[in-house]
């Protein structure tokens, strides 16, 4: 079964538009877990721009299901953070200072010896390790040489081209995910997944571990509501 993983991100954003604690980012994460949701994703950045670090404190208290962190690991502050909280996992995501959100994955094969020694510091504290990439098998086989548990295929072009051809947009995804099972890692995906393209994704990548959907998800839970858009993504992975 592939989990779903809701991002909260977008609450925190919404909420640090006004000022004050509307919405509560603690009980978006409280109410993802009570309707459905298999886990919750956080992604702090160094300017706190939506998700904070203190929020990241506050949502560990209350965590029933799996708590996932991404973040760029390049900053001491998000590795120190992580280590406090040991999230069941964190999701190592190669953003820039200022990146308005994730737009490439790993270069794993240049950051070879660096990765190595970032998956150990995490993994020596018994944090799963998944490594953002693109879908391209010498990525995927190079993350495979850093140690990690797992890879998340960065899903942004799949959802693009998916509008225009579908078998096309999930060939390479296809590709990447089969060399990872070969190879023995596990998978997850994530960015513009949404509930038009989902389903397409998971019945061509059937043995996927864990989805993780922020965006898409909080927007059609302005028209639809939390919980019913939470369940109807969670269809989509039957």
């Amino acid at each position: 079964m592939t989990k779903l993983s809701v991002n909260i991100n977008k609450f925190a954003t919404l909420r640090n538009s006004r000022g004050g604690n509307n919405p509560d980012v603690v009980k978006a994460a409280i109410d993802a877990q009570k309707f459905g949701a298999d886990g919750v994703t956080v992604h702090p950045r160094p300017d706190e721009r939506h998700i904070r670090y203190n929020d990241v404190r506050e949502i560990k208290k209350i965590i029933t299901t799996e708590f996932n962190i991404e973040g760029n690991c390049r900053e001491q502050k998000f590795v120190d953070l992580v280590l406090e909280v040991s999230p069941q996992q964190v999701t190592l995501v190669p953003d820039a200072l200022g990146q308005i959100t994730s737009n490439h994955g790993w270069d794993t094969i240049a950051n070879k010896n660096y990765l190595i020694d970032m998956v150990k510091v995490f993994k020596n504290a018994g944090i799963r390790v998944s490594i953002f990439v693109d879908p391209i098998i010498a990525m995927v086989e190079g993350a495979v040489e850093t140690g990690t548990d797992r890879i998340e295929l960065y899903t942004e072009q799949y959802a693009t081209e998916y509008l225009k051809d579908q078998a096309k947009a999930v060939a390479p995804y296809v590709l990447a995910a089969q060399r990872a099972e070969q190879l023995g890692i596990g998978l997850n995906a994530g960015h513009d997944l949404d509930l038009h393209n989902l389903k397409y994704f998971k019945q061509n990548i059937p043995w996927i571990d864990e989805v993780s959907i922020g965006h898409a998800l909080v927007c059609d839970a302005i028209y639809l509501g939390y919980q019913n858009t939470v369940q109807m993504y969670k269809r989509q992975l039957l």
